[in-house]
Formats: structure tokens, sequence, C-alpha cells
């Protein structure tokens, strides 16, 4: 018997993207109340054997979320977008990852440095550094609660809700249908918010015996040290996942799962059948089966209000 594979994904615009072996799925439900559904294989360097090298993994899973990820968001706002006339150019979509890309520098590590930079006088190297992770974790804390002020945010974390709920129920062997999905919770111990955190744990540690140059040279080791962080800090989250049954393990994780109540959200019925035609699609795939999915993703569809049919 083969190892078992973790399934997994995101939410998107009014959608989930869910990651199998062989392929990803998109859904996205249409201002119409449709489900469209788009499958992508994955390229070689996100399926291949270099995927089970450890620490090596690491930094591949960390690329295959960001270019995955970007693809299911560019897919996502146009299929949410284009039954309301308006569009959005691909330019446009790339100034936004980049400019979230600089924000994310400049509040997680550009501003914890400038803050610990007027303190350092007063701090040792090693108590500099620590702070400076401690300031990271609490501005990632505030810029969650921030984000949850948004009523558009919100419904991203209810199909985050709708994709753990549907993942959970899949892996306690339920039949992949809305009645039996809903009373699954929403966190997961395999959550990229708990990841988070866990990078961000991880970081403190690696960051304490870097010294205390100068703030510009601090900024740079952070950016070059970070695929090592990621690496350990995957390592950590699929160890765990192979051994959620260790008491130990199951402690450690409960900062994250707790965490996951301000990225996550009850998703409604509409939202789980989204959930649930990502996660058939996969599945469907490394079954070799697509045909087969497609006609059970239909039914799926027509059960959501208004829901008219699927769009491959």
């Amino acid at each position: 018997m083969g190892k078992r594979f973790h399934y997994g994904g995101q939410a998107v615009i009014e959608g989930v993207m869910m990651r199998g072996r062989n392929s990803t799925a998109v859904a996205v439900r249409r201002p119409n109340g449709e489900i469209a559904l788009r499958r992508d294989p994955l390229a070689t360097l996100f399926a291949g054997r270099i995927r089970d090298i450890p620490l090596l993994r690491g930094p591949i899973v960390l690329l295959e979320t960001l270019v995955l990820g970007v693809r299911a968001l560019f897919y996502s706002a146009s299929v949410s977008l284009e039954e309301e006339e308006q569009t959005i150019s691909t330019a446009m979509l790339w100034g936004i990852v980049i400019l979230g890309f600089a924000l994310a520098l400049g509040l997680f590590v550009a501003l914890p440095l400038l803050i610990v930079h007027y303190i350092d006088p007063y701090i040792t190297s090693m108590v500099s550094n620590i702070v400076d992770g401690i300031i990271r974790l609490v501005v990632f804390l505030i810029y969650l609660k921030v984000l949850d002020l948004m009523p558009d945010i919100r419904r991203v974390w209810a199909y985050h809700g709708a994709e753990h709920k549907t993942i959970n129920a899949y892996e306690a062997g339920e039949d992949l249908e809305v009645d039996r999905i809903r009373p699954y919770g929403t966190a997961h111990t395999r959550c990229g918010t708990g990841f988070i955190l866990i990078v961000l744990v991880v970081a403190i540690l690696a960051h304490a015996f870097l010294g205390r140059p100068p703030m510009w040279i601090r900024f740079l080791e952070r950016l070059a040290i970070l695929p090592v962080v990621g690496a350990v800090s995957y390592e950590f989250i699929k160890f765990s996942a192979d051994h959620m049954k260790s008491r130990l393990v199951k402690i450690i994780l409960i900062p994250g799962l707790a965490l996951q109540a301000m990225t996550t959200r009850e998703p409604d019925d509409s939202q789980l059948e989204v959930a649930i035609s990502a996660l058939k699609r996969v599945l469907a795939d490394d079954a070799g089966s697509p045909a087969e999915l497609a006609e059970e993703t239909a039914s799926v569809t027509g059960m959501a209000g208004g829901a008219e049919g699927l769009h491959l």
C-alpha cells in the first residue's frame, strides 16, 4: 500500500482550490449561482520525487503554494467578475500581488527591525533578536484582526472553513455530501495559518543567534534564512500530520488550531458545495476517472440555491 497522501488547498475569491497528487482544481461560485471548475495538471517540480526529499521539499512547497495560489487567485477573480461586466487585467493582478509582497516585507520584516532599532541601546544582542521576533508575531495578529473587519475577507474566511470541513470529513472517511460534512470543525492541523505561526516561532529561534549588525544587513539576513526557516517548519508540520495520535503533538498544535479562529468562518451549504466540487475533481484525477467525477460534481452543484450546472 502506498504512503497516505494528505489532500489540502486554500480559499480564493468565492471559491476553493484543492491540490491532489497529480493536479489542482479550483471551484468558484459564479454570480449567477453556477460553479465554475478548472483543473490543471501539476508541474514535475511539484509532483516529482524531489518533493519527497526532507528539508529540500519545504522550499519547494513554499514555491508551489505561491505559484498555485496566485494562479487560483487570478482564475477566481476573473470568474467572480465575469457576469458583472467588470474586468481586471493580468497586469493589475500582478501589481496587486507585488504590492502584497512589498507590504508583507514592510510589516513583518522592516517594521519590527525599525522598532527594535530604537530599543537596541538598552538590550543585549540575543534579546534584541528575540524581541524582534515577538514584535513580528504581534504585528501578524494585528494584521489578521484588521483583515477580519473587511466583509469580503470574511467571505474568504468562510470558504477557508469550507475547505477545512471538507478535508476533515474526507480524512474521517465520510461521504462527500453537504449533510455529512456540515458537522465537522473549521480547524485543521495542516492549515497555512498554523504553518505561519510555526514559521514565526522557528524564526525567533533562528534569528536569536544572528548577532546585531546594521539594520539593512539584518533585513537581508532574514530574507536569506527564510527558505531554511520554511524548510524546518514544513518538516514539523509533516511530522505532526503523520503523528496526530501523539498527545505531545496535539498539545504543541493547540496554538495553531486556536489561531485559525481568526482565519476561518462557518460556511453555508453553498460554500461547502464549492469545496466538495474541487476535492472531488482532484480525487477523480488521482483515481484515473475524471469523466466519472464530472458527473458526480454536477449532481453536487445542482443542490445549490440558484445553481444550474457545472462548467469545466
